[in-house]
């Protein structure tokens, strides 16, 4: 049996069309459940159910998505559907929610606002699109900073809602939980998002068409996309097989941050020994495997209609050739040879392969992105029904 076949694949509803239809009900007192939140996520599809708990979702793009909904009072629900040319017809029990006390953790106003700006960098991000996003509930969120471990983590019992006037979209997240760690640089997150239509006027309506074509080509939407379409090369993206090793002669990020923390105000030579450390490269060996790779080489297709997995040995390497990096990588290798382009790299975490559809959104435990894709926070996010164009 090959690998394909004994992939895990989430269960599905399986349908071909662009309605869903359905009836939400109490699963304890079976009565209907009005102004509920259904909306997909990711997308740009979403309603309340009406005073009979009912809903309805017309002219959905096809392919597979997470159908969610939310209440006061009931636990959140969750189905993966996959959209094709029939209507899908749900009936849905939400089951109510057990009250429990939360801890309190009591933290000043400067600490919190302290926490905050770093919450806004790691998951709003700091480029030109994070710039025009401003966050209408901020307060919504719970934020703690653990500073043995140098980490912050931060959830929200309702929607953090973000207006987005570089993309035009309104954002509502619900924020299961999130993590920034500063010493592994690891930025980690869970939830559920609907992307809202922003009012505008005809010429900021034709900007943020503008911004989302340049958010979108490049992105690791476009290239997930073009793989299964077999149009890497007229997108401009270019993939190889990618092995490093780490350099031995380098100590652990963490005793690094730690030695210099212990020696920043009481030893200066000590100190600066630490900071040097930072600029030991973390690489000893990197080796990229030419010639590049062609779609078939990574690209499997699974049992599933319109499910597709990436799986490659070591790590993957892609360079997008129509757009110039403007940011500095320090651990981010480039031969001499190759022009600045955009340039990121992949790396399985949790299951050696990636399993995504065919709007490019990744299903399932996602990959780390170093390099360019990693700038790509909440204010570069694109619904997955977005296509070039709209």
């Amino acid at each position: 049996m090959s690998i394909l076949t004994c992939l895990f694949l989430p269960v599905i509803v399986l349908a071909q069309g662009g309605t869903i239809t359905g009836k939400i009900i109490s699963a304890a007192s079976k009565a209907p459940v009005p102004k509920a939140s259904v909306f997909l996520s990711n997308a740009t599809f979403g309603t309340a159910t009406d005073d009979e708990g009912n809903f309805s979702l017309r002219g959905v793009k096809p392919g597979q998505y997470d159908l969610v909904v939310t209440t006061l009072g009931f636990e959140e629900y969750s189905k993966k559907i996959l959209v094709g040319a029939q209507a899908i017809t749900l009936n849905i029990e939400l089951t109510p929610k057990i009250m429990m006390m939360k801890s309190v953790t009591i933290i000043s106003n400067a600490d919190w606002k302290k926490n905050y700006e770093q919450f806004k960098k790691d998951f709003i991000g700091t480029t030109d699109n994070a710039k025009e996003c401003k966050v209408i509930n901020p307060r919504v969120l719970d934020l703690i900073y653990y500073r043995k471990k140098q980490e912050l983590q931060a959830s929200a019992d309702e929607f953090l809602i973000m207006e987005n006037y570089a993309l035009g979209y309104r954002v509502k997240y619900l924020l299961n939980n999130f993590s920034s760690n500063n010493i592994s640089r690891m930025i980690e997150y869970s939830g559920k998002i609907l992307f809202e239509e922003l009012p505008g006027s005809e010429s900021q309506k034709k900007k943020w068409k503008q911004r989302r074509e340049d958010t979108y080509y490049g992105s690791a939407q476009q290239f997930y996309r073009s793989l299964y379409k077999n149009t890497l090369t007229e997108d401009g993206f270019v993939i190889y097989n990618f092995s490093r090793v780490l350099n031995q002669d380098r100590f652990p990020e963490e005793f690094i941050q730690k030695k210099f923390k212990q020696f920043k105000d009481i030893n200066r030579d000590s100190a600066v020994f630490w900071q040097r450390q930072n600029d030991v490269p973390k690489w000893a060996q990197e080796n990229l495997m030419k010639p590049p790779l062609a779609a078939n080489r990574v690209l499997r297709s699974t049992e599933q209609e319109g499910l597709y997995v990436v799986t490659f040995p070591y790590l993957l390497y892609v360079i997008y050739t129509k757009k110039r990096e403007e940011t500095y990588f320090r651990d981010i290798y480039r031969p001499l040879d190759m022009e600045n382009y955009e340039t990121s790299v992949i790396t399985l975490l949790q299951q050696p392969y990636i399993l995504f559809d065919r709007n490019g959104s990744v299903l399932g435990n996602a990959p780390l992105y170093e390099g360019t894709w990693s700038k790509a926070k909440l204010a570069n996010m694109l619904p997955v029904d977005y296509e070039p164009g709209d």
